[in-house]
């Protein structure tokens, strides 16, 4: 009905009735001579408008390469054949709620907008190479053109908006090398290519914000090298991609299903995949760069699709970022991802940030971030992780916190039996702390934890975390390590090996589960400085319990260098009595090492280990030596004192016989007082003399190098 109560036409009708229909040619027969129309005027200085309401138009509406300074519009027409603008210079036009077989625009002219809202065009709209001075409006529109060009608009220059809210499209909607003044708006669409592209805008440049949110898309959108100059919203719309490339699945780097391409893209502001976002398959950003925030909370990004066929391992890759430049941050909470994060070689200026997100690509990588740099924080608090974390030389300005995640499922290596770590931080730089631990859950690593070579600027804490699930494989790897604080405080004893060769830490703080782990723990060249919570010089008890941790940890095989930095820090922090106790520990376990190489020897090297042990204490226990020496002068005063008086050796002398005197010339090599060599020694006495005499060699020196130890100190 039309607003005067009469009745309108219906552009659906197959057959409208004969009323209602108008030549092409009689629209714009005469216009311009003298009588022939009476143009309405809308304003002064605006072109006389053409007004066309429910007719069906009949013939071809031929304005090919014609010069036409009016403004056509069509409310409620039919067209029998697609409009023909080509090479023309048009005011403006306008179609509102119409039906046209197709639109024939290329390198049109436009001083106005181009309009098609409400209206439905069964065929090709082909805007190439138009150039329109206002904007093109699409809203609430139906194109139509299964498998085709639905929208054929390469080189499209827009001077204002493309407006396609609420728009239909069966068919595909191309746009490459477009380049468009204002926003592109098309929320709220449905685009409905499912073989092939549904948006390819390759090359496409944008003066303000695309929006492609709360939209339903069958196929790719292909955006490849465009430029948006504010924003580019996908929020709340699902993509799927029905084709999958047989090329791409061939290929180790490529996509074969994805539904979103953003390869070498340029947006000056922020990209949103989030709030609802849904994708099945694989989002590409490959080298893309952003000026601002890469948000994906919320989004769910399911890979199943693109995994090749011939893979038996994980999902293929959910996210692919590999060298996008992003200026501000990845927020990716509460995030669901069914395959593989890739984001090798990336440099995001702020933080990511995948809180509380569920990425799930079992026995293969679940995130692969080699080589990437990440200014502030990279931070996976609370994330489950079926798969395995992979960001060796990854540069991180402040913490990488994985607080309360559990990471299970690691994949294996391609040409090796072993299994990959859980978390593989080989070769990292971070700039403050290292958390892999207890958050509201336990931190989890089935297969372990590998920070070779990592250099941490300040705390690398496992406190309260879960390492390893099988005994033949490494709990925690950790060779040559650098960090000041290092926190083993974990909540079970890890489930097999442990590195910390060449590790070097200003403070550790460990508890017995670490050293009781199920596995050979490797502390050569292990340095700490101090311990978080120091020995106390009375707690004899802690050295000793310390001492059994080191014996069980090293599975009581013989390796110096640890109790030498156990001694070197408690003397550092002056517990020289402690520290005297860990090295003859270790004495005692070298010479039990040395019997064990030397069967036919070994009570020999045990009975003098023992000897030393007791007497001198390895040579560390000089107090112990002096009270030796003060033994045998008694006993070797007592035996001369009641034995048979000795003769002299030179009748002349007149040298008083005393015991006491002698004996200490004996068993003291250095002074002198006149009696050794003055006495005979015959019989027993005699070889208790020499043996006086060894054993005072031995005692002295022993005592010489402890008093001289405490002058130098």
């Amino acid at each position: 009905m039309t607003e005067n109560g009469v009745r309108g036409l219906d552009v659906f009708d197959p057959s409208p009735p004969r009323e209602f229909r108008l030549a092409a040619a009689d629209i714009v027969r005469g216009v311009g001579d003298d009588g022939s129309w009476r143009l309405p005027l809308r304003k002064p200085d605006k072109a006389p408008v053409i007004k066309v309401v429910d007719r069906f138009v009949t013939g071809v509406l031929d304005l090919r390469a014609v010069d036409f300074p009016y403004l056509l519009e069509f409310v409620r027409c039919r067209f029998e054949y697609a409009p023909d603008l080509r090479q023309g210079n048009l005011a403006g036009i306008a179609f509102t709620g119409c039906r046209l077989p197709g639109l024939l625009g290329r390198n049109l002219s436009c001083a106005n907008e181009v309009s098609l809202a409400h209206s439905t065009v069964e065929g090709c709209v082909d805007l190439t190479d138009a150039d329109v001075q206002g904007s093109l409006d699409l809203q609430d529109a139906t194109l139509c053109h299964v498998g085709e060009l639905a929208l054929h608009a390469d080189r499209l220059k827009l001077a204002g908006a493309l407006l396609a809210r609420r728009v239909t499209v069966e068919g595909e909607l191309r746009l490459a090398g477009a380049r468009i003044g204002g926003n592109c708006n098309f929320s709220h669409s449905l685009l409905n290519n499912p073989t092939f592209h549904s948006v390819n805008g390759t090359g496409l440049e944008v003066g303000g914000s695309l929006v492609l949110s709360e939209s339903t898309v069958l196929g790719t959108v292909q955006l490849s090298s465009a430029r948006v100059s504010s924003k580019l919203t996908l929020r709340g719309t699902a993509l799927a991609d029905g084709r999958v490339d047989p090329e791409s699945a061939a290929d180790p780097h490529g996509d074969p299903a994805a539904p979103l391409v953003l390869d070498r893209i340029t947006v000056t502001g922020d990209v949103q995949l989030d709030q609802g976002f849904d994708s099945a398959g694989t989002v590409r950003m490959v080298n893309a760069g952003l000026g601002g925030t890469l948000t994906l909370s919320g989004g769910r990004f399911d890979a199943v699709k693109s995994a090749p066929t011939n893979d038996p391992v994980g999902y293929g890759r959910a996210l692919h970022l590999d060298g996008a430049q992003i200026g501000g941050d990845i927020i990716g909470r509460q995030a669901y991802l069914r395959g593989q994060v890739r984001m090798v070689d990336i440099a995001v200026k702020g933080s990511l940030t995948l809180d509380g997100s569920t990425i799930d690509n079992p026995r293969a990588d679940a995130v692969l971030g080699n080589r990437s740099r990440i200014g502030s924080n990279l931070t996976l608090r609370e994330v489950e992780v079926a798969g395995g974390i992979e960001v060796r030389g990854v540069t991180v300005g402040a913490n990488l916190d994985l607080r309360g995640s559990r990471i299970t499922s690691p994949g294996r290596y391609r040409h090796q039996p072993a299994g990959k770590p859980s978390l593989d931080l080989g070769g990292a730089v971070i700039g403050r702390d290292l958390i892999c631990a207890r958050g509201p859950k336990e931190f989890v690593a089935h297969g372990g934890v590998r920070a070779r070579r990592a250099q941490v600027g300040r705390m690398a804490t496992f406190a309260g975390a879960v390492l390893g699930d099988k005994l033949d494989s490494h709990a925690l790897n950790a060779l040559g390590m650098q960090v000041q604080e290092l926190v083993l405080t974990v909540i079970s004893p890890p489930r097999g090996d442990v590195t910390l060769r060449q590790v070097r830490c200003t403070s550790l703080d460990d508890n017995e589960q670490f050293w009781n782990a199920t596995g050979w723990i490797d502390l050569e060249e292990f340095g700490y400085d101090s311990l978080r919570h120091p020995i106390d010089l009375r707690d004899d008890e802690e050295v000793l319990r310390r001492l059994r941790w080191l014996r069980s940890a090293m599975r009581r095989t013989y390796r110096p260098g640890p109790y030498d930095q156990f001694a070197a820090m408690l003397r550092a922090g002056g517990n020289d009595e402690h520290a005297a106790l860990v090295l003859v520990e270790k004495q005692r376990l070298r010479y039990r090492a040395v019997a064990e190489g030397r069967k036919p020897l070994k009570p020999l090297v045990l009975v003098w280990s023992w000897l030393q042990r007791s007497m001198v204490g390895y040579g560390y226990r000089p107090a112990r030596a002096l009270a030796w020496l003060v033994v045998l002068w008694v006993l070797g005063s007592l035996w001369f004192q009641f034995h048979d008086p000795l003769d002299e050796i030179n009748s002349d002398d007149t040298l008083p016989w005393n015991a006491w005197l002698f004996t200490i010339d004996l068993v003291v090599p250095i002074v002198d007082f006149g009696n050794k060599n003055r006495w005979q020694t015959p019989g027993a006495s005699q070889w208790i003399a020499s043996g006086l005499i060894v054993m005072g060699w031995v005692l002295a020196t022993t005592v010489a190098a402890g008093m001289t130890r405490m002058l130098k100190r």
